[in-house]
């Protein structure tokens, strides 16, 4: 069994297992985004780095995108919760979510996360964060989406998972409406 098969069995096997799962996976998570901020700061420290961008722009600039990716991932929440399920992998909704910010893209909650991970790196200056954990963090979640979201998502959902995708841009929403391929990583 692959570990999409394996992630499937799981988001469809007992509620009870799934509930004791999304604990384990929210906090390992939260375990792993302050690893990145704090890996990041360590590492700045320790190489003596600073963003060359003046405090208030930094700042300001960082303050605007985390905002925006912390309400983003704010609203991903509430539309996985009126569904039903919760944005742990573990124990997602029964039903493919194609509402909200889903509409526009695939990953919002990524996205939401990566923008406010270069809000973090701007609000704390850290180039670390910026050039080096982040694009780490983006690289790795493209791929885990690829190798193991989208393969479980299709077992899941089938032909109307596979419409969406064909549809959808993964990660950066289209601003003009209309159909065409969707985002690749």
């Amino acid at each position: 069994m692959n570990i999409a098969g394996f992630i499937h069995s799981v988001v469809t096997g007992p509620s009870r297992r799934r509930r004791g799962l999304t604990l384990a996976g929210f906090a390992f998570f939260s375990c792993v985004i302050l690893a990145v901020v704090f890996g990041a700061r360590w590492l700045d420290a320790r190489l003596g780095l600073r963003l060359p961008i003046p405090l208030p722009v930094a700042l300001t600039a960082g303050v605007i995108a985390l905002g925006l990716g912390v309400s983003l991932v704010a609203w991903c929440v509430i539309v996985f919760r009126s569904a039903r399920g919760t944005p742990v992998p573990f124990n997602p909704p029964r039903e493919l979510v194609v509402r909200g910010p889903y509409l526009r893209m695939r990953n919002p909650m990524l996205s939401g996360l990566f923008c406010a991970l270069a809000g973090a790196g701007l609000i704390l200056r850290s180039p670390a964060l910026l050039f080096g954990f982040l694009p780490v963090v983006i690289l790795g979640t493209c791929a885990e989406a690829k190798l193991v979201e989208e393969p479980e998502l299709e077992l899941r959902f089938g032909a109307q998972y596979l419409e969406y995708r064909r549809r959808v841009p993964m990660f950066v929403p289209r601003l003009a409406g209309g159909a065409g391929r969707g985002g690749r990583c």
